[in-house]
């Protein structure tokens, strides 16, 4: 059977693959009194909340299962305009917004609908592998950008400037990003986007962890800094609704039509049980739960990031958002007598019983040092994996 180019130049998706391994051993390891402790998923531990979860049983019992139109819901579009009206102070007008089947489609629809073959989108080195990926699907070329943890691990103005050739469309950015968990200052961006809209060029950010912002510097949309932006969020991690499948995509007006004819070949619509769900996020007993949750985070970061750099795990930029520590294990990796995070990783899984991701996935071979750490799991699970980790870098011999 033929293999189309297209699909070969996808590469494994390795956060996936080592979950795969962490979860076999996890099987093992289950019954002793050290079973796997999980910090490599970038998946909030809570569920959704009550009130969410109501709204669903009471979307499947009214039998509202229907098909919705490929835009989605015209009220949750609603619900989701003031959220930015509320939080941000920022005026996106609900016809703006197309409610997707999770972020990942929405990726799939900017990209489709912008990206022509051949087209390349700049994109900060480290950053989440399938950003590159979607865009390699639309048969573009992702092009990384090297960052520092001097720059945050973001781009700036001055680096997409540089690496803007004939060939660019635009730049894809992530704030708070995965896996780095820093943010763009808001006037580094407005710089980006200026020098991308010289250009003619289109400037796509993931928003996704926005919610889950620790530093009022940062936590603002891009959907502030011109129409023309164009937006990519989600339910699962701030909303705490991974599984339900439910995103957004905010695009220039004259966009909305393209973006739904392609949605309406492509998905038909977002799940409408999910989208009645997530209508009741935006009740004010949900949001102080999701603000509580939120808090819950920030402390679990600042917890765990000092232990890891006490560890010899240096994590060199502390991340104002999301749930995530970027952490350089070369040191430790040398006194384990193994090489990279990619053995690293299976060190922890293998000896520590604690499964976390190897940088491989996020860049290029500079990223091959880091390790990234998931600060969304429970407080109880981050001290006890600490705890093991303090236990084997104490004891390097095998």
């Amino acid at each position: 059977m033929r293999i189309s180019a297209r699909a070969q130049r996808i590469e494994p998706f390795y956060v996936m693959e080592v979950a795969k391994a962490a979860g076999v051993l996890a099987r093992e390891v289950a019954h002793t009194d050290r079973p796997m402790i999980f910090l490599n998923i970038g998946e909030p531990d809570f569920t959704a909340p009550p009130l969410v979860q109501e709204a669903a049983a009471r979307a499947v019992r009214a039998g509202a299962t229907q098909y919705t139109q490929a835009t989605g819901l015209d009220l949750l579009r609603e619900r989701i305009s003031g959220w930015y009206a509320q939080r941000f102070g920022v005026d996106v007008p609900a016809r703006r917004i197309v409610v997707t089947a999770g972020a990942s489609a929405a990726l799939q629809l900017a990209c489709l609908a912008l990206i022509e073959s051949g087209d390349e989108i700049l994109l900060p080195d480290p950053s989440y592998p399938c950003n590159r990926h979607f865009v390699s699907a639309a048969d573009g070329k992702a092009v990384l950008v090297p960052t520092t943890a001097e720059e945050r691990f973001q781009l700036s103005a001055a680096k997409v400037e540089a690496a803007w050739t004939d060939k660019t469309r635009g730049v894809l950015l992530a704030s708070p990003s995965n896996p780095t968990g820093t943010s763009i200052a808001p006037d580094e961006l407005r710089r980006i986007h200026e020098v991308v809209s010289q250009r003619g060029g289109i400037t796509l950010i993931d928003e996704i962890y926005l919610g889950l912002s620790y530093d009022d510097a940062f936590g603002q949309t891009a959907l502030a800094i011109d129409d023309n932006v164009i937006s990519i969020n989600s339910f699962s991690k701030y909303f705490n609704m991974t599984g339900w499948r439910l995103g957004w995509l905010v695009v220039p007006e004259a966009l909305v039509p393209v973006v739904e004819r392609l949605a309406q070949n492509l998905f038909i619509c977002a799940s409408t049980v999910s989208q009645y769900a997530a209508l009741a996020c935006f009740e004010a007993e949900s949001i102080a739960e999701y603000e509580r949750r939120r808090a819950e985070f920030k402390a679990r970061r600042d917890w765990f990031i000092p232990q890891l750099n006490a560890l010899g795990l240096n994590v060199p930029v502390v991340p104002d958002g999301a749930f995530y520590a970027w952490a350089d294990c070369t040191a430790v990796a040398e006194k384990l007598g193994i090489s990279g995070s990619w053995d690293f990783a299976f060190e922890t899984m293998k000896r520590a019983h604690v499964a976390v991701t190897p940088g491989r996935d996020f860049g290029t071979a500079e990223t091959s040092r880091f390790v990234r750490f998931s600060t969304a799991s429970s407080m109880a699970h981050l001290q006890e994996s600490v705890e093991r980790l303090r236990a084997m870098i104490a004891n390097p011999a095998r």
